[in-house]
């Protein structure tokens, strides 16, 4: 990948905000850039070099595995976030580790010393991953607030509407997405059973809300009615 592609995708990150083109060359010099694929592992929390890592192109999950070797899903991270040691205090769990969940997937890496000085160096990218930091810790109360308060099915509704926000395309009265995730994920991110998915999936296609199938999912607006 050569300097101009790389500078292209970390200028449309969102913790490039505001930043100069010099601000930008130096998150260049200081980054490493990967490729991944489908399935790929980008990395396993027990790596001895803590990092920081950008999704500049694709989506990838951050998954723990239980002591009876079950996956659970802690979060889906979409082109523009980013994961990591994001606090900075090198805690690591062995069981942690990040996959991607689509061919092509672009990301960068920063080691967390190179990535602290970078922020010291520069105010604005500073303030920016501070503000986005707080923004993930939003998302994750809200998501821990639908998972106490609510059923099973009002989650599993939450969760699409929450995904139709963030990437869906309107089509006449429906939202599109291209779908990246399995029946089994979508179970660990709303903690249920996979096939309590599939029948609820069933049931809202079977009323007219949803069309799901393995690339795409379309969802009625009627369907963001539902409480």
């Amino acid at each position: 990948m050569n300097s101009e592609i790389k500078f292209h995708f970390l200028s449309n990150h969102q913790l490039s905000n505001n930043l100069s083109r010099e601000q930008l060359n130096d998150l260049c010099t200081s980054a490493n850039f990967r490729v991944a694929d489908k399935g790929e592992n980008i990395f396993f929390e027990s790596d001895s070099d803590t990092r920081v890592f950008l999704v500049l192109k694709g989506v990838i999950k951050i998954s723990e595995m239980s002591e009876s070797g079950i996956e659970m899903i802690k979060e889906v991270i979409r082109e523009g976030d980013f994961f990591g040691d994001i606090t900075m205090n090198t805690y690591t769990s062995e069981v942690e580790y990040a996959v991607a969940l689509t061919d092509d997937t672009v990301i960068c890496s920063f080691n967390r010393i190179e990535f602290e000085a970078i922020l010291n160096r520069n105010p604005m990218l500073a303030v920016n991953f501070a503000k986005h930091v707080g923004s993930k810790l939003r998302k994750l109360e809200h998501r821990h607030s639908n998972l106490v308060f609510h059923d099973v099915k009002t989650r599993l509704i939450n969760f699409f509407k929450e995904w139709a926000f963030s990437e869906g395309t309107k089509s006449g009265n429906k939202i599109v997405l291209n779908n990246y995730l399995t029946h089994n994920d979508i179970a660990g991110l709303i903690s249920t059973s996979r096939q309590s998915v599939t029948v609820l999936l069933n049931e809202l296609k079977d009323s007219g809300l949803f069309n799901y199938s393995r690339k795409h999912i379309e969802i009625s607006q009627n369907a963001f009615a539902i409480n």
